[in-house]
């Protein structure tokens, strides 16, 4: 008897690696893995490996660094992409595309089922289902973690009981990896006041006093050099993360507020995302009206919070981009950060489409600004408030002569 495929979005960790078991077991489905690409720098040959002495009648692996970084992650630094004012919006960004990869495999294959290893606890339930039924609503979806409760101790029994290779990394903390970022969730981390401690990072090193400086130029809001160097994206994005991330450059430490209503503590080690995302915020302030401004920091926080959320193929996210597009064309230029010691800061910025002007904005004599303008705007300016506040005193006083009376 022919079995029913089952597609499975698998990382090589332990949720995905006990998920291939339960859906052989519980479900009697023939499971072909796919590992997806983000640039997570796995030893992918390893994860085939493992898919295949676990039980997975077939494995693809897909190379999608490149989409990743042009079609995702390039969305994401124009629109600044920071969910709370702080993630960066690595795994956020990458489930899309993962989910994406997946309903094509199953297309191939024939398959009517896609599962994944998300839990109920967290979004990329949210990320992997909405993606996955938007683009083929006819799959029928299975998470294992989600639907039989499971935790994360009865995975690892799981696995020992059925010879399931685990790591020691895995036992300690769960870690997610792209080219975006790192989260490093689970263990004594789940104690938000303990301090991360310095051997769950890759990029970030520490107690390097020395100074260091980034210089990265940008055209029409994405960045296309680093310390003067011509780079594509990934390459430029590698090179961040190692150059920051060796002066402390790159950490996230926050409460999040999750989809599902949680709120939990995320550690993030991403050193490009906040460096390349800060340099175009400024680079943005100096090219962009206030108005501008204004309105795309709306703009931005929606685009952000739709991406977390799992909103990446709502039609409202694509009208987002096409305004955020427009407002790139003047994003041009260069911008010089300073770091040591976990610290980075901007101490300068230049471009030729530039609303700063030094002859507009000097205190000296070569000033071209007439300052007597400045006596009747602001007496336009407070018009308003200055009359609003005249009626008030006038009806305070009116009032306290009454009560004398």
């Amino acid at each position: 008897m022919v079995k029913d495929k089952c597609i499975l979005a698998y990382s090589g960790g332990l949720d995905t690696s006990v998920c291939i078991k339960y859906l052989q077991l519980l479900h009697n489905l023939d499971v072909i893995t796919v590992t997806v690409d983000c640039g997570q720098n796995d030893d992918f040959k390893e994860i085939e490996n493992r898919s295949k002495e676990i039980g997975a009648v077939q494995h693809y692996y897909v190379d999608a660094k490149e989409e990743f970084v042009n079609e995702y992650i390039s969305h994401c630094i124009k629109a600044n992409g920071l969910y709370e004012n702080q993630y960066p919006l690595g795994t956020a960004l990458a489930r899309p595309l993962i989910a994406k990869k997946v309903v094509e495999i199953s297309n191939k294959e024939n398959a009517k089922t896609i599962a994944h290893g998300s839990t109920g606890k967290g979004n990329d339930q949210v990320r992997f289902d909405i993606t996955i039924k938007s683009l083929n609503p006819n799959l029928r979806i299975i998470a294992p973690i989600r639907d039989m409760n499971l935790t994360r101790d009865i995975e690892i029994q799981f696995a020992k009981e059925h010879n399931i290779p685990i790591s020691t990394e895995v036992k300690k903390y769960s870690i997610d990896m792209n080219i975006w970022g790192r989260s490093i969730e689970g263990g004594d981390l789940e104690n938000p006041f303990v301090e991360p401690p310095e051997d769950c990072f890759k990029f970030i090193k520490f107690n390097n006093s020395d100074v260091g400086y980034l210089e990265i130029e940008y055209e029409k809001g994405l960045p296309i050099t680093a310390d003067g160097k011509r780079m594509d994206l990934v390459d430029l994005i590698n090179y961040i993360n190692f150059k920051a991330g060796s002066y402390g450059v790159g950490i996230v430490d926050h409460i999040e507020d999750r989809i599902i209503g949680i709120k939990s503590r995320e550690v993030y080690e991403c050193p490009a995302a906040i460096v390349l995302i800060q340099a175009h915020q400024d680079l943005e302030k100096m090219v962009l009206t206030s108005h501008e401004l204004r309105f795309k920091h709306i703009v931005d926080q929606q685009w952000s919070w739709m991406t977390y959320s799992g909103l990446w193929q709502d039609p409202l996210l694509n009208d987002l981009d096409k305004f955020i597009d427009a407002t790139q064309n003047r994003v041009t230029g260069k911008v010089k950060m300073r770091m040591q010691n976990g610290s980075m800061r901007i101490v300068g910025r230049e471009s030729k489409f530039s609303l700063y002007k030094n002859d507009l904005a000097t205190y000296s004599s070569d000033s071209i600004f007439d300052q007597q303008l400045g006596k009747g705007f602001v007496e336009l300016w407070g018009l308003q408030s200055i009359t609003a506040n005249s009626i008030a005193i006038n009806l305070n006083k009116k009032e306290n002569k009454g009560d004398e009376q």
